[in-house]
Order: C-alpha cells, then sequence, then structure tokens
C-alpha cells in the first residue's frame, strides 16, 4: 500500500463553447441550436493520423454501382463463453479476433464479424466510457434510451472506436450503405450518428443540413442490461472501398492495443463528474438538440421509407448522449452538466471564520472522494458542518429529527451504495443515539462516515450543556477515530484532509465499518465575521487546482510466480478437485457482481449450490422459458426445509463445503454444519473477522468473491458424474413442489405465501430489503426459486448465458436487531437507486415509526413498497420451545408483545398511501397499485399468531414427510451412477385396438346405446424385456376421439423409441417434465386420456421391474402409514343407471347390497322431473334403509331452480353427497348454501384448465365434501393425485373414478386409490385430525364388462367382515403382472412403423435429379400427402408426423434438392451452376415427380421455404394438387427494392456458408429472432446436429441464394384466383408469420372465387395458430399440426 499525493492536474479552463456558459458552477440541461462545428474527420488518410479507428466512406463519392449497397459477403456474430470481469471479456475478444486472423473467412472480398461476451453487471456503460478519457481512440460516445419494449426498460450504450464510418447527402444511399454492414442475423449490432447534419470536407465543418446524416459502426461497444452487459467488438472490412480483412484485423488489433493501455478497472470515477472530465483544454462543447444521437438496426431500418420527407422522430433516438469525436471536438445532449470553475481556493478563503472555513475543507474532501450523501440531524454545535453540506452544489442532504433513525438511514444507504453516507449530529446524546446503527455498521462491515460535533476542551467536564465525553464514544465498534481539534488557524489546514483521507480509507478498506471524527467547535457556529489568518492553507495550491482528495490511497498487489497461483491456494484447488461431494453455500452477497462471480463458479464446479435468502440468487428471475433451466446450475434453494428430516441429515454428507459470504440466516443449516464433518471446510470473505460459530473451518480466505472465483474459474476440474448431487437436487424439487402445494392450496393469506409470491412482483430491476425475526426466516424458508421475467426488454439475451438474474436481498444482520429496519430500507432505496420493496414485521415496523418522517423525503430516491407482515406481535415466539411450557398471558404480554395500534392511522399521520389487504387478491391487488401508481405505500398484511404458528407446523411437517419419503425412494431404487431413475431405455412400444361388450350402455353423457366399447392397450417394453401395460379409451366425456388418440399414440411410439425412462413417478411434473424433454412435445398439447394411459404404462413398468405393486411405486417409502396386510384393499361404490319404475330401481340397489355393497351411486336428472328423482331414491331408502351410503350423480342436467326442488326433497334422505346437481358452475355454492346438500365435483374438475390447484380455491366450501377424480379426464395420475391431495388438506373426500376402462385401467385405477386412500392417512396424522376414513371410489363400472381384454378375470368381491365391495392391491398387480391379451378382441396392433425408402429419378429440362423419399402407409392408398421440408431439412424431419398420419393417407416426404440424399445426375449445360434451384423449378420437379408416384391428386405440405413451394404448386397446378398446407410460409414479396434487398441477403449469406463452413453458418443462422423459441426446444441441439450432417455444402449454399424469397415470383396476386383449399398455419410465437398468415387468409376472403368444384370461394382457406411454438411449429409442437392436417383432410374428403 502506497500513500501517495496526486500529481498537479491542469485546471478546468474556461470553455470557449458557441453557447458562452458562464464561469460559475451550474446544472443545466440543453437547448437547441443552430451550429456550425470543427470536423470529425477528412478522409481516411486523416483519420489514422488522429488515431481515430475505422475507415470513413464518403457515400456520394462511391457512385451508384449497384453492387456497392448490397450486404457484405459474410456477416456473423459470434458468442464467447462469459467473463468473469470486464478485463477477462478484453482479453477473450482479443484471443478471438487472434482465431479469426488465424482462419479467414476464405473467398470474402468484404464482411461483417462481431464478437460478443457476457460481462458483470457493475460494467455500466456510462462508468465504462470514462475509463477512455486519455484514449486517442474516437469517436467515443455514450447513449441512453427508454425503450417501449419494457415497463422500466432503459438501453444504455457506450462504445470507443469505429470500425467504419459512413456519411452523405442523400439518405437513400445512406440507408442502403448501412444496411450494407448491419445483419439481421446479428440482432444486436447497430449504427450511431446524426441526421440532417452534413460534413464538409472543404469547410472542415459540419453544419445542419436536410437529407444529409453521418453514421459509424463502433469497433468496441458495452451495451447494458438488468442482469448483465454485453461487450461487444465489430470487425468490418470491404475490398470495394480499398479497406482488406488484414486492414481491418490491423485496425482491430491497434483498437485493442489502445485500450489496453488506456482502461483501468480500478478506477470509480463519480458519474457526476464524468463529463466535465472530458472538457478541457480547447474542447469544443456543443449542447444542441440538432445533434441529437440516433440509432439504427435492421428492424428499424425495415420500418422507414426513404421516398418520405426524413424527420427524427423516425429514428430510434437518444434520451442522453455525447460523442466525443477528437480531443477537441465533445457534443451532447441532455446530459446533466455541472461545470466546477476555480471556486473551491475564493470560497474557503472568503469564509466568515474560521469554524466554516474547516467545515469547508471537511465537505469538500468528502466530494472528492465521492461522498455526496449527507444525513443531517438538527443541533446548533453541528452548525458549520451542517451549513457547508447544504450549500455544496454537489451534495444530496437529507434530515431527521431522531438521530437513531438518521444513523439507520446512512447505514441503509452504504448498504445500497457500497459507499459510506455521511452523518452530521450535534453533541451530547444525539452522539450516543447513533450507537445501535454503527453497531450494525461494525458488525456487518458497512461504511459510515460519522462527524459528530462537540464542545471545546474548556467546556468538558465543567458542567457545560450537552458535553459528554464523545472521545472513543463507540468504542471497538468503529474501524477508526480521531479526535480533530477545535478550528484554528494555528494549525494547518491539510491536517483536516489528510484525517479525513485516513478515515475514508479505513471505512473503506476491509474490514469495512464505520469511521467517527469528532469536530469540536468553539463559537460563532454560523456566519458570524472573525478573522483567521490564511497562512493555515499554505500547501494546499495543488488541492485547489484540481479536484482529487489530497490524499489517494492506493495498494499494490503482487502476483506469484508459480502461475499466478500461491502454494496455500494450490492447496484449496486439490481439495476441491479431489472432492466427491462438494457442497457451496452462499450467505450474503452485496453486489451484483458477486452474484455474477458466484453462479460462474457454481456453473464452473457443477456442484450443489446452497443459496441463503440474502445471497441475491434465491428470488431468481428466469429470462429463457426452457423448464430443464435450472439444471445448469444446481440450485438446493430449500436445504432449510430439507434438513427438518432426520434422514436427509444422515444422508447429506458433503467431503467438502466452500462457504462464499460468512453469515446464514437458518439456524437449522449452521447447526447441520457443526454435525456433518466434512473433511475440510472453506470459507471465503473479504473481511479478516473469524465468523465461524459452529467452529468448523479448516481453511479461511481472506478475498472477494469475485478474486476467489477468477482464481477458480481459471483451473479445469474434471467433471463428475455424482449421483449425490442428482439425489440432492431431485429431493430439493420435491420439497419446492410441496412448499408450492401447501401455500397455494392454502385460501388464506398465510405469511408463508407473503414470503412465497413476493419475488414474483420485483420487476425491472427492483431489490428488496428483508427484516429480521420471522420475515426473513420465512423467505429463507419459502421464498420461490425461479419467476419468470421474459419481457421484451430482455428478449436480447435469449441466446445468452446467464439463463436468470439475480435480485439483490439486504437485511440488517450483523446484530441481527429490529430496531431501525424501516429507516435502513428508505437509506437503501437512495443508495441503490432503485424501487426497493421491503419486508417487516409489525413489531418491527413500530419500532421505527420515525422512519415514515424519512418516507416523506423523495430526494434522489425512487417509490417504495413497504409490506408489514401484521399478526399483531412477535410471532416468532410461538414457533419457539419456550411457546409449549409457558401460559399464554405470559407470551402475550411479555414475548409476543401482542398490540391493537392501528398501522392506518400512523400512515395517515405521516401522509404515507396505506393498503390493508387480508386476502390474496387484496395482496395482489395491492402490489399492483403500488407499481402502477409509482408513489410509496404501505401494504399492510392482516394475520394472527395462532394461525400462522400451525400453518408453519403443518408446512414443516410436509416437508419432513415427503424428504423422509422422496429420499428413501430415490436410495432403494435401482440407479445408476449417473442418474436417478432406472437405466433402461424403452426398447419397444405398442398399442392394440381392443372392442370388447357391454352389459349394459354406459351411462356417461350421450351414450348411444351400444353395448360395445373400443380402446386402445398401451404397451412398453425396457431392454430386459420387462413390459408395462396402459389403457387409452376416450368416451363421450372426453374431448377428443379414438382417431385423434391413435394418431397421437402412433407419434408418440415413434418418439419414445430408445429415450431414458428416468422419471420419478412420484414427483409433481416429473412426468411433464420427463414428456417435454425427453420426447421434446409440451405435455399440455398430448389429450389427457393419451397422458393417462402413457403414466399408467410407465408405472406399471416401474412396478413390474421392481416387482412391486404401483401403489408401492407411487408411495415410497412412507414412514407415516403402517404397512398392515388388512388395509392393502380399497372399496368399490356401485353405479346404478336410474332406468326403470322407483320399484325396479329399489330392487337392483337391494340386490347390490345383497352383494355386498355398502355404498351405491345412482344416476339422477334423466327423468321429466327431479321430483321423480326424489320419489325413485325415497323408495330405494324404504326397501334397502339407512344402512348404506348413497350418492347421486346429476351431470349438471339440472337449472339452479330445479336442483332447489330436488334438494328440499332430499333432505331426508341421508345422502352421502350430490354430484354436479346444477349446470352452472357458478350457482354451486349457492346451492349448498340454500339446501344445505353436500355436493361433490365432477365435471367441474374436468373442465379446470391451467394452474387447477389456484382454480380449486373457489370450491373450499365446507358444503363441498368430496372431489370425483376421473384420470383418464383430467390428464393422469400426476394431476389425479395432486387434486386429491387438495381435496384431503380441505377434508373433502377424494374418489378415484373410472370411465367405463377395461379390466388393465381397472387394475391399475385400484392400485391408484389405494395409494390416495394412504395420502389421506398421512394429511390426518399430519393435520392432528381424525381420518375420515377411506372413501369407496368409483370403479363400479366393472359390472358393465361383460367381456374382458386378458383371459384372466380381475379379482373384485365382497369381504367376510362386511365392510363392501372391496378389491384387493395384490390382487390388482398381480392382475397386471400376469397380463395375457385375449387377441380374440383385439382388432388389431400397431408397433413401430418402418419408413419405407427409395429413389427416383426425375427429369426436368436439361437435368435429371435423383430425389430421396420416405414414404408410410398404405401405397395404394389414393389420398396422397407430400411432405415439404424447409431450408437445411429433410425428410427425417417429418418422421413421427408421416407415422402419426399413415392411417388415413399414403404419406411421402422429399428430400429437396440440394437437401440431404437428393442429388443432381447429370446435366447438358457446361456449368452446373448455371442449373438454378428456384421455388419454380423446386415446384416444377416435384410435380413431375408427383406424376410419377400417383395418378391421384396430392395434397401437399410444406413448412418454410417447403411452404412457399407448396404454394406455388397448388396455385400453378390445380388439376394436380387437391390441397395445401402451409406452415410458416409466405406468398413472396411485393415490393421490387424489398426483393432486390433479400436477394443480395440470401446471395452473401450463400457465400457466408461457402467461407466459413456449415457449423459457423448453423450458429449464427439459428442466432436470428426467428428462433427464439427454437432455441428453447430441448430437442434443438439435437436439431443442430442433424443440420450438420448435410453434406453438399455447395448445393445448400446454391438452394440458398437461387430460392431467396427475393426471386421467388410474388403469389398475393395469385391467391385472388385460388382454386384449392388452402391452410394456413402460424405458431403462436411467431408474431411475423401470424400477419402474413392473416393477411393471405384476408386476401383469398375478400377476392373469393367459386373452385372447380363449385365451392364458395370464402371456405377455401383455413387458418390456426398452433399453440407454443413459434416459426418451427412442427418441430416445437407438433401434436395440434398433426391434428389439424388430419381434419384438413378429412374436410377435402
Amino acid at each position: 500500500m502506497l500513500a501517495v499525493s496526486p500529481p498537479p492536474r491542469p485546471p478546468l479552463l474556461p470553455i470557449r463553447s458557441l453557447l458562452g456558459f458562464p464561469l460559475v458552477c451550474t446544472r443545466r440541461r440543453v437547448r437547441s441550436t443552430r451550429i456550425r462545428l470543427r470536423p470529425l474527420c477528412r478522409l481516411r488518410a486523416d483519420a489514422a493520423a488522429m488515431g481515430s479507428a475505422g475507415v470513413v466512406v464518403d457515400v456520394d463519392e462511391v457512385g451508384e454501382n449497384g453492387e456497392r449497397f448490397l450486404p457484405v459477403d459474410v456477416s456473423f456474430t459470434r458468442r464467447l463463453a462469459p467473463a468473469l470481469t470486464a478485463g477477462d471479456g478484453f482479453d477473450a475478444l482479443r484471443r478471438a479476433c487472434d482465431e479469426v486472423k488465424a482462419s479467414p473467412p476464405a473467398g470474402a472480398t468484404s464482411g461483417v464479424i462481431r464478437f460478443e461476451v457476457l460481462v458483470p453487471p457493475s460494467t455500466k456503460a456510462l462508468k465504462w466510457c470514462s475509463q477512455f478519457r486519455g484514449s486517442s481512440l474516437f469517436p467515443q460516445f455514450y447513449l441512453s434510451s427508454k425503450l417501449t419494449s419494457g415497463p422500466s426498460f432503459q438501453l444504455e450504450i457506450c462504445g470507443i472506436g469505429s470500425a467504419i464510418c459512413l456519411d452523405g447527402s442523400h439518405l437513400k444511399n445512406g440507408f442502403d450503405s448501412v444496411l450494407r454492414y448491419i445483419s439481421s442475423d446479428s440482432h444486436l449490432i447497430r449504427a450511431y450518428g446524426f441526421v440532417g447534419i452534413k460534413y464538409n470536407k472543404e469547410l472542415s465543418s459540419m453544419e445542419e443540413k436536410l437529407g444529409s446524416y453521418y453514421f459509424f459502426i463502433p469497433q468496441v461497444e458495452l451495451s447494458e442490461f438488468d442482469s448483465c452487459s454485453i461487450l461487444s467488438s465489430t470487425m468490418v472490412w470491404d475490398d470495394s472501398i480499398s479497406h482488406t480483412f488484414e486492414d481491418a484485423v490491423s485496425l482491430y488489433e491497434s483498437c485493442f492495443d489502445q485500450i489496453q493501455n488506456s482502461y483501468d478497472s480500478s478506477d470509480n470515477i463519480c458519474h457526476k463528474g464524468l463529463v466535465p472530465s472530458y472538457i478541457s483544454g480547447g474542447t469544443h462543447l456543443s449542447e444542441s438538440g440538432n445533434l441529437q444521437l440516433v440509432y439504427l438496426d435492421t428492424e428499424q431500418l425495415a420500418t422507414i421509407n426513404v421516398k418520405d420527407t426524413m424527420h427524427k422522430e423516425k429514428f430510434l433516438t437518444s434520451d442522453q448522449s455525447f460523442v466525443r469525436f477528437s480531443p477537441e471536438l465533445f457534443c451532447c445532449s441532455n446530459m446533466e452538466l455541472c461545470l466546477q470553475r476555480k471556486e473551491t481556493e475564493s470560497l474557503i478563503k472568503s469564509c466568515s471564520n474560521i469554524n466554516l472555513a474547516w467545515a469547508s475543507l471537511i465537505i469538500e474532501e468528502c466530494v472528492r472522494l465521492g461522498l455526496t450523501y449527507f444525513c443531517i440531524a438538527p443541533g446548533s454545535r453541528s452548525s458549520p458542518l451542517a451549513l457547508s453540506a447544504t450549500s455544496h452544489p454537489l451534495t444530496t442532504c437529507i434530515s431527521c429529527y431522531d438521530e437513531r433513525s438518521l444513523g439507520f438511514h446512512a447505514l441503509g444507504y452504504g448498504r445500497g451504495s457500497r459507499k459510506p453516507a455521511v452523518v452530521i449530529t450535534s453533541s451530547g446524546t444525539a452522539v450516543s443515539n447513533l450507537l445501535p446503527s454503527v453497531v450494525e455498521a461494525s458488525q456487518d462491515f458497512v461504511p459510515i462516515i460519522l462527524l459528530t460535533a462537540d464542545r471545546p476542551p474548556e467546556l468538558h467536564d465543567a458542567g457545560a450543556n450537552q458535553a459528554i465525553d464523545q472521545v472513543n464514544h463507540y468504542g471497538t465498534f468503529v474501524r477508526y477515530f480521531f479526535n480533530l481539534p477545535p478550528p484554528s488557524d494555528q494549525i494547518h489546514a491539510r491536517m483536516v484532509l489528510t484525517t479525513l483521507d485516513s478515515a475514508a480509507y479505513y471505512a473503506m478498506q476491509a474490514p469495512q465499518g464505520p469511521v467517527h471524527l469528532n469536530c469540536g467547535f468553539r463559537e460563532p457556529l454560523e456566519y458570524t465575521t472573525q478573522d483567521w489568518n490564511l497562512d493555515c492553507l499554505r500547501g494546499l495550491d495543488r488541492w485547489f487546482t484540481n479536484s482529487e482528495p489530497y490524499t489517494r490511497y492506493l495498494i499494490m498487489k503482487t502476483v506469484s510466480a508459480f502461475g499466478n497461483y500461491s502454494c496455500s491456494l494450490m492447496e484449496i484447488l486439490k481439495i476441491i478437485e479431489k472432492a466427491e461431494q462438494g457442497l457451496l453455500i452462499v450467505g450474503a452477497l452485496h453486489t451484483d457482481d458477486d452474484m455474477w462471480a458466484v453462479a460462474l463458479l457454481a456453473r464452473h464446479l457443477s456442484w450443489p449450490i446452497a443459496t441463503d435468502i440474502l445471497s441475491g440468487l434465491r428470488l431468481r428471475k428466469v429470462v429463457n422459458s426452457f423448464p430443464g433451466l435450472e439444471k445448469s446450475i444446481l440450485f438446493i434453494d430449500h436445504i432449510d426445509q430439507i434438513l427438518l428430516s432426520d434422514s436427509a441429515k444422515r444422508w447429506i454428507s458433503p467431503d467438502v463445503v466452500v462457504q462464499i459470504g460468512s453469515r446464514i440466516t437458518s439456524k437449522r443449516v449452521g447447526m447441520f454444519l457443526e454435525t456433518c464433518y466434512p473433511s475440510s471446510y472453506i470459507l471465503i470473505d473479504s473481511h479478516p473477522h473469524r465468523h465461524d460459530p459452529s467452529h468448523v473451518v479448516t481453511h479461511r480466505i481472506q478475498a472477494s468473491v469475485v478474486e476467489f472465483a477468477a482464481s477458480l474459474c481459471r483451473c479445469t476440474f474434471q467433471r463428475k458424474t455424482s449421483r449425490w448431487a442428482d439425489i440432492l437436487m431431485a429431493v430439493n424439487s420435491v420439497v419446492s413442489h410441496e412448499i408450492m402445494f401447501q401455500i397455494h392450496s392454502k385460501s388464506s393469506l398465510t405469511e408463508p405465501y407473503v414470503a412465497h409470491v413476493i419475488g414474483e412482483t420485483l420487476y425491472g430491476g427492483a431489490t428488496m430489503f428483508v427484516g429480521n425475526s420471522m420475515v426473513i426466516r420465512d423467505l429463507d424458508m419459502f421464498g420461490k426459486g425461479w419467476a419468470d421475467y421474459t419481457t421484451d426488454g430482455n428478449s436480447v439475451m435469449t441466446h445468452h448465458f446467464p439463463d436468470f438474474i439475480g435480485t439483490i436481498v439486504a437485511g440488517n444482520r450483523g446484530a441481527s436487531g429490529i430496531d431501525g429496519l424501516l429507516s435502513t430500507a428508505i437509506g437503501f432505496a437512495v443508495g441503490s437507486n432503485k424501487h426497493v420493496f421491503c419486508v417487516v414485521g409489525d413489531v418491527s415496523f413500530l419500532h421505527d415509526t420515525n422512519g415514515l418522517a424519512l418516507l416523506n423525503q423523495r430526494a434522489r430516491r425512487k417509490p417504495m413498497t413497504i409490506i408489514v407482515v401484521n399478526n399483531h406481535g412477535g410471532a416468532i415466539f410461538s414457533l419457539l420451545p419456550i411457546a409449549k411450557n409457558t401460559s399464554q398471558e405470559v407470551l402475550k404480554k411479555f414475548f409476543y408483545t401482542s398490540h391493537d395500534i392501528s398501522i392506518a392511522n400512523l400512515c395517515a399521520a405521516h401522509r404515507v398511501k396505506h393498503f390493508l389487504v387480508q386476502t390474496k387478491a387484496e395482496l395482489h391487488d395491492a402490489l399492483v397499485k403500488s407499481k402502477e401508481e409509482q408513489n410509496d405505500c404501505v401494504v399492510e398484511v392482516n394475520n394472527s399468531i395462532d394461525s400462522n404458528a400451525n400453518f408453519h407446523r403443518i408446512m414443516n411437517m410436509f416437508s419432513a414427510y415427503s424428504t423422509t419419503r422422496y429420499l428413501n425412494y430415490l436410495l432403494g431404487a435401482p440407479c445408476s451412477k449417473s442418474e436417478l431413475g432406472p437405466v433402461s431405455r424403452i426398447h419397444g412400444a405398442e398399442y392394440m385396438l381392443y372392442r370388447i361388450q357391454l352389459s349394459a350402455p354406459r351411462t356417461s353423457g350421450q351414450s348411444d346405446d351400444r353395448f360395445s366399447h373400443e380402446g386402445f392397450i398401451l404397451k412398453l417394453c425396457v431392454d430386459d424385456s420387462t413390459s408395462g401395460f396402459g389403457e387409452v379409451a376416450p368416451i363421450e366425456i372426453h374431448e377428443e376421439d379414438l382417431l385423434d388418440v391413435e394418431e397421437q399414440l402412433r407419434f408418440l411410439i415413434h418418439r419414445m423409441k430408445d429415450s431414458v425412462l428416468d422419471v420419478i413417478p412420484l414427483l409433481r411434473g416429473s412426468f411433464s417434465n420427463w414428456i417435454w424433454t425427453s420426447l421434446g412435445i409440451p405435455p399440455s398439447s398430448i389429450f389427457p386420456s393419451v397422458k393417462c394411459g402413457l403414466e399408467m404404462a410407465i408405472i406399471n413398468l416401474l412396478a413390474s421391474k421392481w416387482k412391486c405393486s404401483l401403489s408401492k411405486v407411487l408411495a415410497g417409502s412412507n414412514p407415516l402409514v403402517r404397512d398392515h396386510k388388512s388395509s392393502e384393499s380399497i372399496e368399490i361404490c356401485a353405479l346404478v343407471d336410474c332406468h326403470g319404475t322407483p320399484t325396479e330401481v329399489a330392487l337392483a340397489v337391494a340386490k347390490l347390497v345383497a352383494e355386498g355393497f355398502t355404498t351405491v351411486k345412482l344416476k339422477v336428472g334423466r327423468r321429466e322431473s327431479p321430483i321423480e328423482d326424489a320419489a325413485v331414491l325415497h323408495k330405494i331408502r324404504e326397501v334397502v334403509g339407512y344402512q348404506i351410503n348413497i350418492r347421486v350423480d346429476a351431470n349438471q342436467k339440472w337449472t339452479f331452480e330445479q336442483a332447489v326442488e330436488f334438494g328440499s326433497m332430499a333432505k331426508s334422505l341421508h345422502l352421502e353427497y350430490i354430484e354436479e346437481p346444477v349446470s352452472s358452475v357458478t350457482d354451486l355454492i349457492k346451492f349448498c348454501d340454500k339446501t344445505g346438500l353436500p355436493v361433490a365435483l365432477d365435471e367441474t374438475i374436468d373442465n379446470l384448465k391451467g394452474n387447477i390447484i389456484a382454480k380449486l380455491q373457489q370450491f373450499v366450501h365446507p358444503g363441498i365434501v368430496a372431489l370425483v377424480i376421473k384420470p383418464s379426464v383430467i390428464g393422469g395420475f400426476e394431476n389425479a393425485v395432486h387434486i386429491a391431495k387438495w381435496a384431503q388438506m380441505h377434508d373433502k373426500m377424494a374418489v378415484i373414478s373410472s370411465a367405463f376402462e377395461s379390466s388393465v385401467g381397472l387394475a391399475s385405477y385400484i392400485q391408484l386409490a389405494h395409494y390416495v386412500d394412504q395420502q389421506n392417512s398421512t394429511v390426518s396424522r399430519i393435520k392432528n385430525k381424525d381420518t375420515c376414513g377411506a372413501a369407496a371410489h368409483g370403479l363400479g363400472t366393472y359390472q358393465w364388462l361383460r367381456e374382458d381384454v386378458t383371459e384372466q378375470k380381475l379379482n373384485i368381491h365382497a369381504t367376510p367382515l362386511g365392510d363392501g365391495v372391496r378389491a384387493s392391491v395384490e390382487d390388482a398387480y398381480g392382475y397386471l403382472h400376469h397380463l395375457n391379451i385375449n387377441n380374440d378382441k383385439i382388432e388389431r396392433t400397431y408397433s413401430e412403423e418402418k419408413l419405407r425408402s427409395y429413389s427416383i429419378q426425375v427429369d426436368v429440362d436439361d437435368c435429371s435429379y435423383l430425389v430421396k423419399l420416405k414414404e408410410a402407409g398404405d401405397h395404394t392408398n389414393e389420398k396422397v400427402v407430400l411432405l415439404l421440408h424447409g431450408f437445411l431439412g429433410t425428410s427425417d424431419d417429418w418422421a413421427p408426423m408421416m407415422k402419426a398420419l399413415s392411417p388415413v393417407a399414403r404419406v411421402i416426404a422429399a428430400d429437396l434438392p440440394g437437401h440431404g440424399e437428393s442429388q443432381m445426375l447429370q446435366h447438358q449445360v457446361e456449368n452446373s451452376e448455371q442449373f438454378p434451384i428456384t421455388v419454380q423449378s423446386a415446384a416444377d420437379l416435384l410435380l413431375k415427380l408427383i406424376h410419377e408416384i400417383t395418378d391421384s391428386e396430392v395434397v401437399v405440405v410444406g413448412y418454410s421455404m417447403g411452404a412457399r413451394i407448396a404454394l406455388h404448386m397448388a396455385l400453378s397446378q390445380v388439376h394436380q394438387i387437391r390441397g395445401a398446407v402451409i406452415i410458416s410460409g409466405s406468398p413472396g414479396l411485393r415490393d421490387e427494392d424489398s426483393k432486390k434487398r433479400r436477394i443480395a441477403i440470401d446471395k452473401s449469406r450463400a457465400k457466408f456458408l461457402m467461407s466459413c463452413g456449415l457449423e459457423c453458418f448453423l450458429e449464427t443462422w439459428y442466432s436470428a429472432k426467428m428462433w427464439t423459441s427454437l432455441r428453447e426446444h430441448p430437442k434443438f441441439n439435437s436439431l443442430v446436429r442433424k443440420r450438420t450432417k448435410h453434406k453438399n455444402i455447395k448445393a445448400l449454399a446454391k438452394v440458398l441464394a437461387d430460392s431467396s424469397v427475393g426471386r421467388q415470383k410474388s403469389l398475393w396476386e395469385d391467391l385472388k384466383h385460388l382454386k384449392r383449399p388452402l391452410l394456413v398455419v402460424a405458431g403462436e410465437k411467431d408474431a411475423k408469420f401470424i400477419d402474413i398468415s392473416r393477411r393471405m387468409c384476408d386476401e383469398i376472403i375478400q377476392h373469393g372465387a367459386c373452385g372447380s368444384d363449385g365451392r364458395d370461394g370464402n371456405k377455401l382457406c383455413d387458418m390456426i395458430i398452433i399453440p407454443d411454438s413459434g416459426h418451427a411449429v412442427h418441430v416445437e409442437n407438433p401434436l395440434p399440426l398433426v391434428r389439424a392436417v388430419r381434419k384438413f383432410l378429412q374436410k377435402l374428403q
């Protein structure tokens, strides 16, 4: 460390600007004025001489050469691995240039190559630009612009140097020139400059001139976003302007050499002084609205019509900007300038007394140190300091009458800004009142500078007023103390400056903390004149002439000679490398950079990472929507809840623990760390203090998070597959789902609910301050780890790491007191300059109500939302052991400190907006209003201590239970070392269509009185020949029919082949995740009955493999259920169709009772009136008595009035419940209240979509006593169990019901029902409630089965104990385990279909093609479908879809010319390059191909390029084409200029493909915005790998150029004469092609003419939007597309 005085710096000279700024200190905004400036640059040679980067092109001098305005040959962006620091980012860009230099693009005479690397969030544009003040690299620019795409998305960009500059006087030429170098494939590349500015070489000036422009593409650029910043560099070469690739590389290297020489990462310049620091010497400053910096990208350029008069409003403009063109020329717009002159010396010398002179020196030095925020308490003795602080132009001052609140406010500012606030107080107890905040700051290493006024020495110990001993008043809680003598002109004033510099250094140097300067003052304390000797200012001449602190403290860092690693660090690296079960624990992090570094380190180590709530990595926001996202970093968010399980505590045994950050909120985690005894425990923190209460740390490293992460990230560790980590991740997922379920299933507003959802409200860059006691523990236990953040403003990040952004969460955890929290939060909001959500308890809020006075002072602060969790006392004590053995009276008075204080009145007294919320909806509404109104507000959440304590108990028990159960399951399942699930792959799959006879028509829905039933049996096999069966049998109550499900089954059988079966059956969401990640199909697109059958088959497969029942597979090891053989069965409810007279029905019921049934359900609502149904029931009671349970099912057939009429007559019948009594769901609760009859839900559940649990909250009414759950209707076992658990949590019966499945489905449902009964027992035990007993399940449809699909019989019978007709779980398992399909009942069987593959030679004009085809379906079928892939695709893309459609058509897919295995055989022209592969030639080729294949008309289905070909065929060849399906296709371009532009773009892309190879081309191709949703698809990487298998790159490039949409004939006019039906398809997320599709349909409908078959032309076009998909519909969500195509084929018939 060196303490040195800086060299003299020239003072800021008077600015000779055109605006004539005065020499006094001013702040002002710019005004528009007409200007004439010196030139930016003259010619290319001048640019080089000046040191400016890039080449300047005078576009007017280039001429009208058409090729000049075409896109460059090569244009692509390479995205590099994220960098830990900005310096590392520069290094990465330089290395990327070296790689390109070593392998330049072959044959490219022009090009733009862009490199992008993510750098930490602290790399801010405005600050970063200041690093290059001394550089000779120009231009240097900054702009800030508010984007409309996001509610708070601010684009901030800066850059240095130019890869190319363009100027001229004709905008159209200018736009064409800019477009030449800006590619749509590089969506972040922009050109910046001015419009209406003419560069005049002759006059060496720039002047305003309409139509003129000046644009440049920066050499190096920084774009700032919420979560990080993107550092990028651009290399441009163009032989047509004599700027070669070698020139571009040389320029690039020169630019980085200059950057490296001028860049100083340690420069902490204050932003406020940035602009003035640029202005010195002979700089010409211009402030002008006409010089507002504008910028262009491809999207904006596409919207500009150059034929119109150009106005600046048409461009993307900046709100603030500056550009420095040379050392002499600086232009800015809307920048707030604060220009200081040589005033400091005169101001201090003119002070009226020595007290004010010393005070002014202190304040000025604080400002020079960057300390501009002053917290001033009222007082007389501190007047000199207060007067000086408030009069300084660069300070911000705040005051408060309560020094305790003021101290905490300063503490909060230090937390938010990471630099100290300056506190000024008077003498006496005012100083003592700061002690609590000083203690907290000391304990948690927060810098504060305390300037306490004091009486002079002669007034101490003399009885003077307000005179106490203030020397070392705070003892060891401050890092530095100095007792300044009273001001005197006999003491050199520089002593004051060095003292303050020393104090500031101690405050900011590790360990950071408060410092105390005690400032004695004699009178006079105000402006009274008292002569003083200026000689005391000697030695300050240099200080007066610059703006630097008097003493600058510098730290010298040493570098080890051994590879930059010390021996001790090598020891750490070896420990980490050898770790088998490493655990990364992250405590409190204070900056975005720390979160960034930890995220990179966690991904590098691939260790599980347990994050404290104060780490900022708990409340993560998802930037991408890809579901498997969290797997890139192994977050263990709920380790606190996992450790509630004794099994987990015994099992989790890390051998190495690395803890970053000292403090851990969870006491449970701390206790675990005491007993887990890892071989090494490494603690990293920037301070040297011992934070090791458990005394387990074996290695203590004092380093910043970034330094430590940098050391480890430079090392390459061998990636080890860890079953331990995988299981820990799975258990965390289990607990996460359990927490979500418990919180959302509880209908009332709870404190855990507040903690769980609060992260979702943190919009934009909002942060959180959390109080102590219960609220921080709730957030740590229940805070939601992932929240959606896919805003348009962040769409630029969709293919960059990170996939998430963290949220800074702060709290006073140094001493963890409840005092001063509100004041701290307000200071934190000022310091962080963000919207802060403060969450505190009611006692904490009341403890600091004086903080509300600070809330009203909104200087330099964004609005705050303060959430007060009011349980009317200290709820935390209710969760501690003391609550178990202490009287309620003592607890309430001395621990809870119960109160009834009105928080609303307190807020009203301070004029603060207040919301009282008591429900979830009210909380949501209040937070929405807070966001919309942008005002400070207090949201009071009302709760009670007892209900909070009980809910916490239930939550903890469920978490512990789930952890134990799932952990035992995972440890007991047959697993490999690297996978959780079975190592098996699905080896084979088939389905069988069965038809069996029923004994009576089905009772459900609109039965057609048939006595037969059809469905599918799905069979899955794994490689050891183990198989599992599922059933898919939709009936009239399903939305799907047999045709629908069969095509999905065919598709799934193809996709499931060889997929790894890694599901965890009992984990909520595991099946859906497997369907998405393994099969690449959105689970929502699978029909409910199909999903149910698939889950059934998989669970039965696992049961067969593990030789246990399906219910055991679901239940795993259940620690709360006793395993009694007697309970291994379920009761069956009989089903009666109420046809016949009352006596006949009664006798039928009596017969069932005689058979042993104790519960019977009857169908009602099918007679003339409800009175008749009631009469039947009365007759039944008369015959069988009241010893059995009777349920009735109205199937929503009655109106409310009819249902009430029935209810009035059924009150005495003691019904167990009535199912769906009313047709309208809104009348259900009203019916319960009106009649008092118990109600069950059935169809109501079936119709719920989306978040079912949230929608069930409307049915918590106690009158609703049961939920009837049909797994095949609600979408499978997962959903069934989830809904059943919700019912049981609300003391309702959960009844599993069949839908006339065969015994295969019934045997599975029996075991599912048994699991549900076990779950009910578990819920009752945890809730400490007596179980209502197992419900009789609705599986009585077995009596309808006259025949069955198997040869054996499912055993369902009455028991000797008289407890009803029951089904044994063991029998059901045995039935499925030894299943023998009765082949006589099987109509047909389908296993994987083999596609037929062949080639056909087609002669076209002067050329012959060998076209590769794949075919499925009956080759004699006259219905033929031809599938055409898109660019880069092959016929393989259609394979699953072909198999799905093969039952209804002969389906053929072709490799289009230039793709796959299709090839040109011979040609008569001399050069094959002369034979074009256009859309029209491809269509002609395919039409001849069709003639070779079939005599029938063909339906053509095309995607993207294939869609354009299909549309051409449909419009031009009416006699061969029956219809066409156009998927993400276009009729072409209408505008000739657009066509020329697109031809040039595709030609450029083709050159790029040839120059850089397929792999580089694919990276660029799929980085385009059009593929955003495809990149999020789990099969994206697999798809790209397939694309790399194309062998003929030359042919691909030719197709790309020749089949350009620009070369294609526009078909818009042809659409008006359409004769054949079209189905136009677009993806929901593909806005561009949705618009094109709609315009196509409008064109056809508006000009509809009759087709050849006489149909109305308006009926010729249909449009469908496929949900959950983007451009590549057939890849992203294929099942709805398959169905749409089949329906289209049916329509054509």
